[in-house]
């Protein structure tokens, strides 16, 4: 088995267009004037937090020791610049920089709401418009895509990787910003001030920015495996928790336990591996911020002891510009070791983008043609000519089908399993194409509808069909959603069922039942339909596939979980309804298609024998070898492909 099929995702990755990041910031776009006013924000944000500093410097300068240099602020008109004498004037000094300082952090508390909730909201918008794609397009691939993935793996795509991306934008693109304008501001400053200092301070951020790249080539295959391995874990999990009720018959309680935690173990140990770099790396950070803080304190006082303080001597500080280098410090490094931070934010996301944009890149192998034939009306009439067909290119499912069914008529389909029977259905609504030959409907080739007009003529019942969570009412709707919309003549009274509900459920023998159950037609029926029964369950989708009114009606198996007092009931009206109908039919007992108009006997991907029941029965062949084992309906049919 590929590790595709365990949720990988390795091939799927392959079919992101370009760098995925750019498809994430594509989806940005449309939100442009939002996202322009959430980052002027947050450079106003920014600039905010680096004015207290400032302050301090020229409280220390000129309110406290009165004889240091004006300073930034002073250049900028924001403070006075001239000598500070006297106390009234100290004063005055002062309650200006409170002024600026409430100021500040007014502005500061104003653009922080602004730009976090323009983000924020905007990662949000981005989130549902990427679900929203993902699982449409997702909807439309093919049915071989389905059955390489399974649902947990594509449950972690539109769940976890797709809010994942929503976090990086939430988070880490303020974040780089925060980056790049505190490192730009306090550089000014610190050259501003100090032009020695400043080289000592800032030396580390391009060896920084060196290390955050080389960290993204380190920690990228490590992430990527635990993405994989998450998949497959999630795919895992699924798989137990669908298949409880097997595992609990079997009593493998032990060996299901053993497979999750081979995977969890394997998860476990990937994780915890890059944790280790991840915190290694975090750790040589932090060491180079402490070197660069005590040269700084080395320098900085080594100066003031020998030259004095201030404008004493051009090569030292003021005890404000002193001050304000640590002060500045701390708000430097922090930004710069969040680097490190996006940097492993950036490598999870990235790995989450190659699989959701994977995703969006992957084309569906059966699609409508650029000039798709759209019927006004469809009459039903089905020819398969010269069939072959194989899931994949090692073996041939069918090989040379030929078969004209008229409009109306009903086909029973017949053989052991594995004879194609259920495949060669599964090409009339183009769930997958022929490899050679041609199947017409109404003597055109499907690959030449539209899939969507080809797909409302034909009506499908499997032999496990699914029930969606929701009413009994609502599944039986699903053939026809205006059917919820509609008044009843069943007695149920108002917002009870629609009257097409009521009529497709007693044609599929299923309204008995249904009104039996605790609320009627209201009933929830649970996931997947699991407080109905088997028969319940297909009872239902004969329902729900009557109220589509098909041309074409497919019953694969459709009567198996009945017993056979209700199979009679069923057949009785199926064949009323099937009279203006094309039916085809694979049954379980025999005695199901014995009424056919046509049995077609298929054997090793084959036809074997067509002809009506009587006559295939004298003919003394296939069929009748199935015929005599079954002893009328009593005995059991081999199962069905």
């Amino acid at each position: 088995m590929s590790e595709d099929e365990h949720g990988g995702f390795s091939a799927v990755r392959e079919s992101a267009d370009g760098n995925p990041m750019a498809g994430l910031l594509g989806y940005c776009k449309p939100y442009w004037p939002r996202l322009s006013v959430g980052l002027l924000a947050a450079l106003l944000t920014r600039a905010s937090r680096l004015v207290p500093p400032l302050l301090v410097a020229a409280a220390l300068n000129r309110v406290i020791t009165t004889d240091g240099e004006p300073g930034m602020l002073a250049d900028a008109g924001l403070l006075p610049s001239g000598t500070i004498s006297g106390q009234a004037a100290r004063m005055a000094l002062l309650e200006q920089l409170v002024v600026v300082a409430a100021l500040a952090y007014v502005v500061r508390s104003v653009t922080r709401f602004a730009s976090r909730y323009l983000f924020q909201s905007t990662a949000q918008k981005v989130q549902r418009d990427l679900r929203d794609d993902t699982y449409d397009h997702m909807q439309h691939l093919s049915l071989d895509f389905f059955a390489n993935h399974q649902t947990g793996a594509m449950m972690s795509v539109l769940n976890q990787d797709v809010n994942r991306l929503e976090q990086f934008l939430n988070t880490e693109i303020r974040q780089a910003i925060r980056v790049v304008a505190t490192v730009g501001g306090i550089g000014i400053i610190m050259f501003y001030h100090s032009p020695e200092l400043a080289l000592i301070a800032l030396a580390p951020v391009p060896v920084i920015g060196l290390a955050s790249w080389k960290f993204l080539s380190w920690i990228e295959p490590r992430y990527r495996g635990i993405r994989e391995t998450v998949s497959r874990l999630n795919s895992r999990l699924e798989n137990n928790i669908g298949g409880a009720r097997v595992i609990k018959a079997f009593n493998r309680h032990g060996f299901e336990l053993d497979r999750v935690a081979e995977q969890s173990d394997r998860y476990h140990a990937e994780k915890v591996g890059a944790i280790r770099l991840r915190r290694a790396f975090f750790s040589v950070l932090r060491l180079m911020t402490g070197v660069v803080f005590v040269a700084v304190l080395w320098v900085a006082g080594s100066d003031i002891i020998r030259y004095g303080m201030g404008n004493a001597d051009p090569r030292t500080v003021g005890a404000g510009a002193f001050a304000l280098f640590f002060l500045l410090l701390r708000r430097l490094y922090s930004p710069m070791r969040r680097v490190g931070k996006t940097a492993n934010k950036y490598q999870l996301a990235k790995s989450s983008a190659e699989r959701v944009f994977g995703i969006l890149g992957h084309e569906p192998q059966v699609t409508s043609p650029p000039d798709a034939y759209v019927p006004e009306s469809v009459e039903g009439s089905v020819t398969f000519d010269d069939v072959r067909f194989g899931y994949t290119d090692d073996e041939e499912v069918l090989s040379g089908v030929s078969l004209d069914v008229e409009a109306g008529e009903t086909v029973g389909l017949a053989g052991t399993t594995g004879a194609g029977k259920s495949t060669l259905l599964k090409l009339i609504p183009r769930f997958y194409d022929v490899n050679a030959g041609a199947v017409e409907v109404d003597g055109t080739d499907v690959r030449e509808y539209d899939l969507t007009a080809l797909r409302e003529h034909v009506g499908i019942v499997e032999q496990n069909p699914y029930m969606f969570s929701g009413s009994a009412a609502e599944n039986i709707a699903y053939g026809d959603l205006s059917a919820l919309d509609e008044g009843t003549e069943a007695g149920d009274g108002e917002g009870g069922p629609g009257r097409r509900i009521v009529e497709a459920a007693k044609a599929a023998e299923a309204h008995e039942f249904i009104t039996d159950l605790p609320e009627g037609y209201d009933t929830q029926i649970g996931e997947r339909g699991v407080k109905l029964s088997g028969g319940q369950r297909q009872r239902v989708a004969i329902a729900r596939a009557l109220l589509n009114d098909p041309e074409v009606i497919i019953l694969d198996e459709a009567t198996s979980d009945v017993d056979t007092e209700t199979e009679e009931l069923i057949q009785e009206s199926l064949r009323s309804l099937t009279a203006d109908r094309t039916a085809f039919v694979i049954a379980h007992r025999l005695s199901t298609i014995r009424d056919a108009d046509r049995v077609v006997v298929l054997d090793d991907g084959r036809v074997d024998e067509v002809g009506s029941h009587a006559e295939l029965v004298a003919e003394g062949g296939a069929y009748a070898d199935l015929w005599a084992r079954q002893a009328g309906d009593e005995a059991g049919a081999p199962a069905d492909d």
